[in-house]
């Protein structure tokens, strides 16, 4: 599927080294069939040590060889380089993003000013345990996009994790939940450490404890299929010490302090994307 695919990363960042290191982990492509570019020298010297991928500081170069084009660069920067890249990207090109917040009508509006080209894209939302290959992504594209293609994209980040499909409409909450959980995580981690070094414990005896329960805790849910609060309950004995924990956390308000995060979080991403739409270079013509 991916073999007789060329795939070029404009950013050479963690994660399309997150990407990189999967996809030739897997054995789902050969390094020479991998390009990257970077605004760095000495990243893109690494990459090409360590990976054998090839390097170059020309984004269009890579544009007019690859097949797929995947934009691994900051939001911030994503029209610069699409402008810079349009003349070379054409309807048999494959374009996918892992910038946050940036729609798919601007991707396709940079590359294509006067909506001539017919652009396959593939908008994404990954996080970062894809670093140790145990992200999620969701994938949402516009009609242009195949079947065929679609299941291409999906391959490339099943490298690093899991998929899942979803509307477009929908990648604000996925960032909201899925992008910005692993922070949410970390800091119920380092709450949880700290509990244990208050009760008495050693730090390394309360990280081991904490990060062991949390990645056990999320395996069993994964694997037994069964509803969390089945889980819990199976914890949970009557008088015992976990409903006086749980007792605790519900009076702190948990659940409304982690569904507010969300919700908060996704408010921010459609804040990010209306901000994007509304500097859309069609617009600035009107």
């Amino acid at each position: 599927m991916l073999k007789s695919k060329k795939i070029g990363f404009i950013g050479g960042g963690n994660m399309a080294e997150a990407l990189i290191k999967g996809l030739l982990s897997a054995s789902f492509i050969e390094a020479k069939s991998l390009m990257v570019s970077d605004v760095s020298t000495e990243r893109l010297e690494w990459l090409r040590k360590e990976y054998h991928v090839r390097t170059t500081d020309d984004n269009v170069d890579l544009a007019k060889k690859c097949d797929i084009i995947l934009l691994a660069v900051k939001p911030q920067a994503i029209r610069e380089v699409l402008e810079g890249i349009a003349d070379s990207v054409d309807d048999t090109k494959l374009v996918i993003s892992i910038a946050a917040g940036i729609p798919i009508k601007t991707i396709t509006g940079c590359l294509s000013p006067d909506g001539s080209k017919e652009l396959g894209v593939v908008r994404t939302m990954p996080n970062t345990p894809a670093l140790v290959h145990e992200g999620v992504t969701a994938l949402a594209a516009n009609h242009q996009v195949s079947a065929a293609d679609l299941k291409v994209a999906h391959r490339i980040f099943e490298a690093v994790g899991k998929t899942v499909d979803v509307s477009e409409s929908n990648l604000d909450a996925v960032t909201g939940l899925s992008g910005s959980g692993p922070a949410y995580i970390f800091m119920i981690i380092e709450a949880l450490s700290d509990a244990g070094v208050k009760m008495g414990l050693s730090r390394d005896v309360a990280n081991i404890l904490t990060l062991q329960t949390v990645l056990g805790s999320a395996k069993l849910a994964l694997e037994s299929g069964k509803h969390p609060g089945e889980l819990k309950d199976q914890v949970t004995s009557p008088g015992g010490t976990t409903i006086s924990g749980l007792h605790a956390l519900e009076k702190g308000g948990l659940r409304t302090t982690l569904m507010n995060a969300v919700e908060e979080a996704t408010k921010r991403s459609q804040v990010l994307g209306q901000n994007s739409a509304n500097n859309h270079p069609l617009k600035k013509n009107k």
